[in-house]
């Protein structure tokens, strides 16, 4: 998995491609650990993600509550369909912000 990050002040985009797994997840807990500070508004490109397991789910979850008790907001754009029915199946699709 490639990670891309983009910062515009308190904004930043990142940008997935491959697959989001059990294998992969760890770089992506790392990453974020390093880049939430003063974070408010979050967005995940999915635009070229493939696949997303359930240690990528977690790792959205607990993104997703980090930046709800901080005041921020996140989201994620460009989903494809087999990502968008991973969340339908879970339930995901009620509790993440995605356009």
């Amino acid at each position: 998995m490639e990670i891309k990050q983009t910062k515009d002040g308190n904004k930043l985009t990142i940008e997935l491609s491959g697959r989001l797994d059990t294998t992969t997840a760890p770089q992506l807990e790392e990453a974020l650990a390093a880049a939430l500070d003063g974070v408010s508004g979050l967005i995940f490109d999915f635009n070229k993600i493939e696949y997303i397991s359930s240690a990528g789910l977690r790792i959205l979850l607990n993104t997703q509550k980090k930046i709800s008790a901080a005041g921020g907001s996140m989201k994620l754009v460009g989903v494809n369909d087999v990502v968008r029915e991973v969340f339908e199946v879970t339930g995901f699709i009620n509790i993440l912000t995605i356009e």
